[in-house]
């Protein structure tokens, strides 16, 4: 239960000014709030989560106990360094309104985002994987869902710099103390 909290939780707030959220709040004003583009980021949303928690529960699966927990370390620091980054978002343009184009560069956003790591990691320390794959699926339907009610110009009202960074900082504590737990066991 722990797993799924944390993984929803935790991918609906680093997502919040991610990629993928301002991809989808663009192309929604732009298609005046088409719930087909809402159902194409959801999906890519199901779908990340479900490569990164499988991800993450296969590599914890084939390393020792400390092994695994230092991957879940240098994951965390991963998404604390990929949330320091600025996320510019170029205006886009779909002339064919085409889903699967759309989708296809959501899911290639969304693989290798702060988010998606901290599904792979909190799967990497699950008993059970599959909570951190639901949690996290969840977390990010509801940042997509948030970017596509909102549209852009109204996301980007809030202080999402200074959250992401803000975030980034809990992360890298939280890197450096799984870290030094894995490390030394007396922690």
């Amino acid at each position: 239960m722990d797993s799924f909290l944390f993984a929803m939780l935790l991918v609906f707030a680093i997502a919040l000014g991610g990629r993928d959220q301002l991809i989808i709040a663009q192309f929604s004003e732009v298609q005046k709030r088409n719930v087909g583009l809402l159902i194409a980021g959801a999906a890519c949303a199901v779908m990340s989560a479900g490569v990164m928690a499988y991800a993450g529960s296969t590599m914890a699966a084939i390393l020792p106990p400390r092994a695994a927990d230092m991957l879940v370390a240098f994951a965390l620091a991963i998404a604390a360094f990929e949330l320091c980054w600025r996320v510019k978002v170029k205006t886009m343009k779909e002339p064919t309104r085409s889903y699967i184009a759309i989708g296809a560069v959501i899911l290639a956003r969304q693989i290798g985002d702060a988010a998606r790591f901290a599904i792979f990691a909190l799967a990497a320390e699950a008993v059970y994987p599959t909570t951190a794959f639901i949690g996290g699926a969840i977390g990010g339907i509801a940042a997509i869902g948030l970017g596509w009610t909102l549209g852009l110009a109204q996301l980007q009202r809030f202080p999402l710099r200074t959250i992401r960074f803000a975030l980034a900082i809990c992360l890298i504590v939280a890197a450096l103390l799984v870290g030094l737990n894995a490390r030394f066991t007396f922690l």
